[in-house]
């Protein structure tokens, strides 16, 4: 399960390892919970990991543990970035699982996103799944999408010869951004999960966890939009974040705006079988 140098350098941080268990729900790392004489602890690794990815998401989990009042998110226990015969890894507190609170959750992510931030973007790039994701600041919101989010997934589309759509029609949807995107202006920057989909929210005995994110200032509803995009959350959550701090107008368009950066996301990492999904999602917009 723990490959020996792997095992070996863990050890080296955390102690003696007694046993190890695969962890599953993820896409693109390898999990284990690890058990030591201090108790059990998540490590996640990757073989063939980009440079930088855990140390982002470290850095990314600890902003989040500053801000996210009413949320549990795991402290950072260590990590190493990869060396010959040891692959990248990052060791997290494990949290023992419960049943889910939807409400709490909903109430919680509205209150990270209430968190005061300034200015769109974040202080260095890191990763959606294993793809790079630039963070670099732009004057507004419209731009930050356009610039740091859309056209670096589209470029990629387009060199696998994977693009949804035709570019005519991403040309148009990307002219609208500034109009369709306004709304984002008035709520102003929130601090962001960055990849809020259902398998990054733990239930857990101490309350909704976050996990697994891609941290950057930007419009609290593209949380929204990703833990809507492929159903993970329920009516509470929804309710429960709404009353506590309503959405304006239009956010179903927006929301499909949103939903697009993650949808290309998959046809980068995953291949064709989400061009059909996201070529549909576009129509609903341009």
């Amino acid at each position: 399960m723990i490959p020996g140098g792997l095992r070996a350098a863990v050890e080296a941080r955390l102690g003696r390892i007694l046993d190890a268990q695969p962890v599953g729900g993820g896409s693109i790392n390898h999990a284990a919970r690890v058990r030591t004489a201090d108790g059990p602890v998540f490590i996640k690794y990757h073989p063939r990991s980009p440079a930088g990815m855990f140390a982002a998401e470290a850095r990314g989990l600890d902003a989040l543990r500053r801000a996210a009042a009413g949320l549990v998110v795991p402290r950072v226990l260590a990590r190493a970035d990869a060396q010959e015969g040891v692959p990248a890894w990052l060791a997290l507190e494990w949290l023992e699982p419960a049943v889910a609170d939807e409400e709490r959750l909903g109430r919680g992510l509205a209150a990270l996103h209430r968190t005061p931030v300034s200015g769109w973007g974040w202080e260095e790039a890191n990763f959606i799944g294993s793809l790079p994701q630039a963070n670099d600041a732009e004057p507004s919101w419209a731009a930050f999408w356009r610039l740091r989010r859309m056209e670096p997934q589209l470029k990629l589309a387009r060199r696998s010869g994977r693009l949804p759509a035709t570019e005519n029609e991403w040309a148009r949807l990307l002219d609208l951004l500034p109009g369709l995107l306004a709304a984002a202006e008035d709520d102003g920057p929130s601090l962001l999960h960055g990849d809020l989909w259902s398998g990054n929210v733990l239930a857990t005995a101490a309350g909704p966890a976050l996990i697994d994110p891609a941290v950057y200032r930007g419009h609290r509803e593209v949380d929204l939009a990703m833990a809507e995009l492929f159903g993970g959350v329920g009516a509470r959550f929804r309710a429960a974040y709404r009353e506590a701090w309503p959405l304006a107008p239009g956010y179903a368009e927006r929301r499909a705006v949103y939903q697009l950066y993650y949808l290309l996301a998959h046809v980068n990492l995953f291949g064709g079988g989400y061009v059909p999904q996201t070529a549909s999602v576009l129509r609903t917009v341009s």
